[in-house]
């Protein structure tokens, strides 16, 4: 699982002038469409910066003494002057020191007193003028903290709750890390809001799964919402190590030495086997979802092949059924931050979100679109609601088609069988290229082409009846949308981007910290299929125990496999296939054995979201049936078998 980095970069205020003068920069004036409700009155570079040592109240090195995690920051010191308290935006983090944030990969730095110099990421340039304090948390057992490395258990979740309790005056602080001199939390009010990618987003997550007060806000990019699904679908194992390797990324030598006891507990908690254990509950924030009083701006990338869709659905669903108050950005992009792929809107929105929610700025982002949707690359969509009023589940039927091997998909039931034998060396990207073609790997079953749109939005199901010839066995199952686009590359190195040597600035500088960020833009493929959901699991699965269990050669069992969210349109003349197979190549490990599977049609369905149900996907089917549905390009290359970690490593 080898963390890819990128070089760090970053210039000196001298040189973001000349760039000024020299590039294309995007000023924050023009990057706003309407000046935002906060101006930037604020000097960032007379702002304080300091560091503090938040206690955690555990002691999970075991030295006899509680934890304590570093807390850097910067504020406004003409607010701190005129007694004025401001909010917190907090980026709580493992990958401070050893790994970088965001695109260029920057790490903290610090002067010879231990103070701030570098705060990663553009947070601190744009929002300290505008009266906010932004704070930088070093998770536990990671860069200048004590404590040890959990993956997203009581310890990481502690590092960040114990920081929002003391900004809200429930805490302890320290000016050192050994020290005894206290530090109080006078020049804020509170109010705090989280923000991160990856695994900092999720870490956002789990403390709003605690229902910490004070913590009115988080913005979740490309986050886990529960770790099981991170290393597991459905028992099916997505990378071949456990969170016991990712926390060797990120740990500091002093926790390596001391938190061994930690290391094996990730080790023996989380068995191969792909069993639901007591470390996984403690790792699953959906289900405490009841518990979070903060409104959430979810941002996810539809095709992020790292931490997958599978942690935006559930999450989304439970938070709604909670009444908490959410907006949604969903990209066309991998593993990427909105700052790159549609940074001006991006800061503009996520100003107007803060200012809304921390303070308490009536600026009408309440009353907008809770949805943005990417549905070409650069080009965005709304919606009121997500998924959108009007959707309803669909039962979708496999069916014998019209050419021997090729199946149909309707709303009809079918009758028989098809068969297909896992082979591990081919993907979802080999199936849906031959779906027009009968091949031993796959059972693939398309639609009437479509003769108008139709939009696919929210979670999907399929339950399949299958026999099996071994005793394991894993299914997958992709639904494709046939035709030809134009699409985000998500295959590529920069997973939908690439970025080029122009600079735009965000906020001011100093001699230690630039505002200005390279440009991107979107890299595309012509492809003629598109995957539009996955799901995965493991056969042994079938009784929803959370346990697996050797099959039995022969014998029928019914599983129902659950896809990942999405929103996608089918448009006019494409078809929309289902997939059935086994190992999908670089998605999900291979079972122990190579087993041949037989669909019983008659009792195989998918439950799809369409926007007007079934009478709408009726409407779009009701042309002739087809044989040849795929003669247009390829779609994008097979996913890479790269174990990523989940941060800014593409």
């Amino acid at each position: 699982m080898p963390i890819r980095t990128r070089p760090t970069t970053w210039r000196t205020l001298a040189t973001a002038a000349t760039a000024a003068l020299t590039a294309t920069l995007l000023t924050p004036a023009a990057a706003d469409a309407a000046p935002p409700k906060t101006p930037p009155v604020h000097s960032y570079a007379d702002a304080i910066r300091e560091a503090v040592w938040v206690d955690t109240g555990l002691d999970e090195d075991r030295d006899g003494r509680t934890d304590r995690v570093a807390v850097d920051i910067v504020r406004p010191r003409e607010a701190a002057r005129a007694g004025r308290k401001v909010p917190v935006i907090m980026d709580a983090s493992p990958y401070y020191s050893c790994c970088g944030r965001g695109n260029e990969s920057q790490t903290k730095t610090y002067d010879g007193h231990g103070d701030i110099v570098r705060m990663p990421l553009f947070y601190d340039n744009w929002f300290v003028p505008r009266g906010y304090a932004v704070v930088g948390v070093d998770l536990a057992g990671t860069s200048r903290s004590d404590g040890c490395v959990d993956v997203g258990g009581r310890s990481d979740i502690q590092s960040a709750k114990a920081v929002v309790d003391w900004l809200n005056g429930r805490g302890k602080a320290y000016t050192s890390r050994t020290g005894t001199e206290r530090a109080r939390a006078d020049w804020t009010d509170g109010s705090t809001g989280m923000i991160g990618k990856s695994w900092d987003g999720t870490i956002a997550n789990g403390v709003a799964a605690t229902g910490v007060e004070g913590l009115r806000t988080i913005v979740p990019i490309a986050a886990i919402s529960t770790w099981y699904d991170y290393y597991f679908s459905q028992g099916a194992p997505l990378y071949d190590s456990g969170p016991d390797r990712l926390a060797g990324y990120v740990q500091t030598p002093e926790a390596r030495e001391h938190c061994t006891d930690v290391a094996r507990e990730l080790v023996d908690g989380a068995p191969r086997t792909g069993d639901r254990t007591p470390l996984w509950t403690e790792r699953d924030y959906v289900r405490a979802a009841k518990k979070v009083r903060a409104s959430v701006f979810l941002v996810h990338g539809t095709q992020d092949l790292n931490v997958r869709m599978r942690h935006v659905g559930p999450w989304w669903d439970a938070l709604g059924r909670n009444g908490v108050r959410r907006k949604i950005w969903l990209s066309q992009t991998g593993h990427v931050d909105p700052f790159d792929f549609r940074r001006a809107e991006w800061v503009r929105t996520l100003t107007r979100w803060f200012d809304h929610e921390l303070k308490g700025v009536d600026n009408g982002v309440d009353r907008e679109p809770v949805a943005d949707i990417e549905r070409a690359p650069d080009q965005w969509v709304t919606s009121t609601a997500w998924p959108p009023r009007g959707t309803r589940a669909v039962t979708l039927r496999p069916a014998r088609g019209v050419q021997d091997g090729v199946g149909a998909l309707g709303l009809r039931p079918g009758r028989g069988t098809a068969a297909f034998t896992d082979d591990p060396a081919l993907s979802e990207t080999d199936w849906a290229a031959r779906i027009d073609t009968p091949t031993p790997e796959k059972a693939g079953f398309v639609t009437r082409p479509l003769t108008r749109d139709l939009r696919l939005a929210g979670s999907s199901r399929v339950t399949v009846t299958v026999t099996p010839s071994a005793p394991t066995a894993h299914l997958s199952a992709v639904l494709v949308d046939l035709g030809p686009d134009t699409i985000r590359d998500y295959a590529d190195a920069g997973e939908g981007i690439v970025t080029l040597p122009e600079r735009t600035c965000w906020g001011p500088s100093t001699e230690g910290d630039s505002s200005c960020y390279r440009e991107t833009r979107a890299t595309t493929a012509d492809v003629g299929h598109t995957v539009v959901s996955r799901g995965w699991a493991d056969l042994g699965e079938h009784a929803g125990t959370g346990r697996g269990e050797p099959l039995v050669p022969g014998r029928r069992y019914t599983l129902t496999v659950d896809l990942a969210a999405t929103d996608h349109v089918v448009p006019r003349g494409h078809w929309l296939a289902l997939i059935v197979a086994g190992t999908d190549r670089g998605l999900i490990d291979p079972p122990a054995d190579t087993p041949t599977l037989t669909l019983d049609l008659a009792r195989t369905t998918a439950r799809v979201p369409f926007l007007g149900g079934a009478a709408a996907f009726a409407r779009a089917t009701s042309g002739p049936p087809v044989t040849a549905p795929h003669t247009a390009p390829d779609g994008v290359r097979p996913p890479a078998n790269a174990h990523r970690v989940p941060g800014d490593t593409r």
